[in-house]
């Protein structure tokens, strides 16, 4: 049964126009997929950019490798373009991850850097991208582009429907501050693409949403959204993680996302989210990058899944977080 629904999903993704790269993607990535009625309610593999560990970041072919491999839930990092459109991208600059530099030569700001919030939706789609890290796949191979939020929820529901599972999306506001000061508030227009394809209902893709800064996710709650928040934290948030600091949170979010660090230096962290009735998912796990202290990615899941007690993990490498878990 699944190898049919195999063929079918690559056939329909061809014709939707995300070529051929991502429909022999499906073919050969969907074989191991481990078919699921429903989300998890155990420890939860997220796909961290997708299967950036294996395909360049934020591109559809890492969102549909992502899925293939088993991630719970797919991130996709949000960010608006001059014209109010959603693109996945993980930065607020271009030239991390595409050739804007060679396309549009003289568009970058006085500090050197291109912002998508300078460049239409039309002139993003002119972009290709690239991996931003060498030891990764070979940079400038192929061709992948920069897609929208709305390409990469049909791209993930329309896997859904073909293969039975019911992965979810992790969506990440990106700097709506800075986004509001150019004048694109971030908040009202992301709901409203939520609503729109259902996002959290019980027949639709179940959804996370995530982002570093407190304010946007309030405004959220105060726009009638019901949807799961989590509030991201870095290595340096050991103030706001005390008692006090996690019952501010849980004013306004579901859950937080601690850097592994952060929990490294205060395991008893996870402890206190959950007293809260606070979810934990931690960030961010790469096998070409092993946490310091630990021999293998293994050996540092099992700390934060096992001793630590995480409800689940960001990473670049969904299959290998899949397999430990599935075991």
């Amino acid at each position: 049964m699944l190898p049919a629904l195999i063929e079918r999903s690559a056939t329909k993704v061809a014709a939707a126009g995300f070529g051929l790269t991502l429909a022999l993607l499906l073919v050969t990535a969907l074989h191991s997929a481990t078919p699921t009625t429903s989300a998890r309610s155990g420890p939860i593999v997220i796909g961290h950019r997708g299967a950036c560990g294996y395909l360049p970041e934020h591109t559809l072919e890492s969102y549909a490798l992502a899925h293939g491999q088993g991630a719970d839930y797919i991130e996709p990092d949000l960010v608006r373009t001059s014209d109010g459109a959603f693109i996945c991208l993980h930065d607020i600059y271009l030239e991390p991850t595409t050739d804007v530099a060679a396309v549009f030569p003289g568009r970058a700001r006085a500090d050197g850097r291109y912002y998508a919030v300078d460049f239409t939706l039309e002139e993003v789609r002119r972009l290709r991208v690239r991996e931003r890290l060498d030891r990764r796949f070979p940079q400038g191979a192929s061709r992948f582009a920069i897609p929208t939020f709305e390409e990469m929820i049909e791209l993930v529901a329309g896997l859904n429907r073909t293969t039975g599972r019911r992965a979810g999306i992790y969506p990440e506001l990106k700097n709506p501050a800075f986004h509001s000061a150019e004048g694109l508030r971030m908040e009202e227009a992301f709901l409203a693409i939520t609503r729109r394809y259902r996002l959290g209902a019980s027949d639709a893709l179940p959804i996370f949403v995530q982002c570093f800064e407190p304010g946007p996710l309030r405004e959220l709650r105060r726009l009638g959204s019901s949807l799961p928040q989590i509030f991201l934290l870095d290595d340096d948030a050991a103030a706001q993680v005390t008692a006090a600091g996690l019952d501010a949170i849980a004013a306004y979010a579901d859950g937080i996302g601690p850097s592994k660090v952060l929990i490294a230096h205060d395991p008893a962290l996870v402890a206190r989210a959950h007293q809260r009735g606070l979810t934990v998912h931690s960030w961010t796990f790469r096998v070409d990058d092993v946490g310091k202290g630990y021999a293998t990615f293994e050996d540092e899941l099992e700390a934060y899944y096992r001793r630590f007690e995480v409800d689940g993990l960001f990473t670049d490498f969904p299959d290998r977080a899949r397999k430990w878990l599935d075991r």
